[in-house]
């Protein structure tokens, strides 16, 4: 915005398509390619084909890509109720009562992952609140890591709502109850959308809580992977996390169509 000469918008652009270029775009081409590949000894791969990705589909990983869908909706459901209720609840809150909230809700993504594994599971690996062994505590571990974004998504959209809406139907008639229900969260639909988008991106990707807690049944597909490149199977590695990305960008692409058809109603 701030160049003005054609020749300095080109060079910006120039260096902004390489940064991306080799930033973004050659890890996952190299990734890709390396999935394909059935060795790789010089320079480019050989031997392409699609017996990485039928491996990949069969077996340990077709279970483990099963339990990262799982794992990932009921995360990002738990997620998304819970972070809506809590915005809705800090939003009619007085002001130190709204930032303590959102300080507690973003604590998560303040400190690493690792120590979000470790202490959910000192905290679930006792009674009454034994989960320890469990896909639950895996679960529990993922809606901690995602809660604060849809936490956030959801704060966001409530401060951008215009309060006429909510005045109009109370000056009506309309009571809390109804006003929430016919009003405010139809409003937030779109904003609920890519809360829940971004919890199960999120919750697909997630590993070093993951690592801490989970049981050998119900391993999650990036902990497949990370135990595969350590055995220095790169190439089954490599197909896992193709098919990792290409079923998140999937789920995103259906919750990006229900959020449109939600904003034009």
């Amino acid at each position: 915005m701030l160049i003005w000469t054609r020749r300095g918008r080109m060079l910006v652009l120039t260096v902004f398509a390489l940064v991306v270029l080799v930033v973004f775009a050659a890890p996952i081409a190299t990734v890709v390619a390396a999935a394909l590949a059935g060795r790789w000894t010089g320079p480019l791969p050989a031997e392409l084909g699609f017996g990485n990705f039928r491996q990949a589909l069969s077996g340990e990983q077709a279970a483990s890509l099963a339990v990262s869908l799982q794992t990932a909706l009921l995360a990002g459901a738990a997620a998304l109720l819970l972070g809506t209720w809590a915005a809705l609840a800090a939003h009619e809150a007085p002001t130190w009562w709204r930032r303590t909230t959102d300080a507690i809700f973003h604590l998560p993504v303040a400190v690493p992952s690792v120590a979000i594994g470790l202490g959910v599971l000192i905290t679930f690996n006792e009674r009454p609140l034994l989960l320890g062994g469990t896909k639950w505590i895996v679960i529990v571990a993922h809606s901690v890591l995602v809660l604060s974004y849809a936490f956030s998504a959801v704060a966001a959209a409530l401060d951008r709502l215009d309060p006429a809406y909510r005045q109009a139907a109370e000056s009506l008639g309309a009571g809390p109850a109804r006003v929430l229900t016919r009003i405010t969260l139809p409003l937030l639909l779109p904003a609920l959308g890519a809360a829940a988008g971004l919890a199960i991106a999120l919750s697909m990707g997630e590993l070093g809580a993951t690592v801490m807690v989970y049981p050998a049944t119900w391993k999650t597909l990036p902990v497949t992977i990370f135990a595969a490149t350590d055995r220095g199977e790169v190439f089954d590695a490599a197909a896992c996390t193709t098919l990792l990305v290409a079923v998140t960008l999937l789920a995103l692409l259906v919750l990006g169509r229900l959020r449109g058809r939600a904003a034009v109603r």
